[in-house]
């Protein structure tokens, strides 16, 4: 039986996934995890699975995530010892830049401070700066940071770049090694995190951090929810170090209700939505590594899980 199943905390995205499968991979039976035909399953499309999940499906052969991402699949200790494929979408990095642009205007033009100017019944214009005064760091060069970076220099914003490696961009100044991230950080107004989480990533976002910015900087944080120290965050919010900081992604997805990131002054939550793969663009991929593992092919965007990517 060509079965796949599907696994999340998510039990939106779960409906959305299966009706994507149907319409995109109708030769392959999805089922959820209380199914007992979850058993038979090669393989496991994946976002943020429950614990113990993963370690219950004996025939197992392929751990797959639906985002470009393979980090969540910490959230199951239970997680074994296979391949595990991401999904490359190419409209990813056009979905993700159109959202950071919208991040880097609305702190360059204060969007941020009119808000809750207007929640005060206040009239007060913000000041007009010119894009190259706005200095903006992307931490995080791949190949969506990299984009990033050289759209919001093309558009005039003073742009660096930090890696662990060093690359070259057009109209970005750039940074590499850990020798090199407090120059970096030096006298940045917005950072915009695009890091993978890893051992040495996870953390990075905290007072370390923060106390490089210049005061009144803000962060927006597009890579993942363990980037993040939730308590320095708020000690940096209250002092002023920070004015503001854009969430879209959490440890936990989706974020509890009862989280205090919900309520916390100069704090802006989306939805895990500045870019996704398409829901029939990661049906797509799984059915085609489903075809590959049994024709015994080599598998599409296998990541390496020492690295975390």
């Amino acid at each position: 039986m060509n079965t796949v199943v599907l696994l999340s905390r998510d039990t939106l995205l779960l409906k959305q996934l299966q009706a994507a499968f149907a319409r995109s991979a109708p030769q392959l039976t999805t089922v959820l995890a209380d199914d007992p035909r979850a058993k038979n399953a090669q393989i496991a499309a994946c976002w943020f699975p429950l614990p113990g999940s993963l370690g219950a499906l004996p025939n197992l052969q392929v751990i797959h995530s639906v985002a470009a991402g393979i980090d969540h699949l910490e959230h199951d200790p239970s997680c074994p010892d296979l391949p595990v494929c991401r999904v490359v979408d190419p409209g990813h990095r056009q979905g993700m830049t159109e959202y950071v642009r919208w991040a880097v205007i609305h702190y360059h033009r204060g969007f941020d401070q009119v808000l809750q100017h207007q929640r005060q019944q206040r009239w007060e214009r913000p000041l007009q700066r010119a894009a190259g005064q706005f200095k903006v760091g992307v931490m995080g060069l791949g190949s969506l940071g990299s984009a990033i970076a050289e759209d919001l220099a093309a558009a005039g914003y003073d742009v660096r770049g930090w890696a662990r490696r060093r690359k070259d961009l057009n109209g970005v100044q750039t940074f590499a090694g850990a020798e090199q991230l407090n120059p970096f950080l030096d006298g940045v107004e917005l950072l915009i995190n695009l890091l993978p989480l890893t051992s040495e990533t996870r953390g990075i976002l905290g007072n370390s951090t923060f106390e490089h910015l210049a005061n009144g900087a803000a962060l927006v944080n597009c890579g993942r929810g363990g980037h993040l120290n939730i308590d320095d965050l708020e000690q940096a919010l209250q002092t002023g170090k920070l004015r503001g900081a854009l969430l879209d992604v959490f440890e936990q997805e989706p974020l509890p209700a009862d989280h205090r990131l919900w309520r916390m002054p100069g704090v802006t939550i989306t939805p895990h939505m500045a870019s996704a793969a398409s829901h029939d663009c990661i049906a797509e991929q799984v059915a085609e590594n489903f075809r590959r593992l049994n024709a015994d092919e080599p598998l599409l965007n296998c990541a390496d899980r020492t690295l975390g990517y």
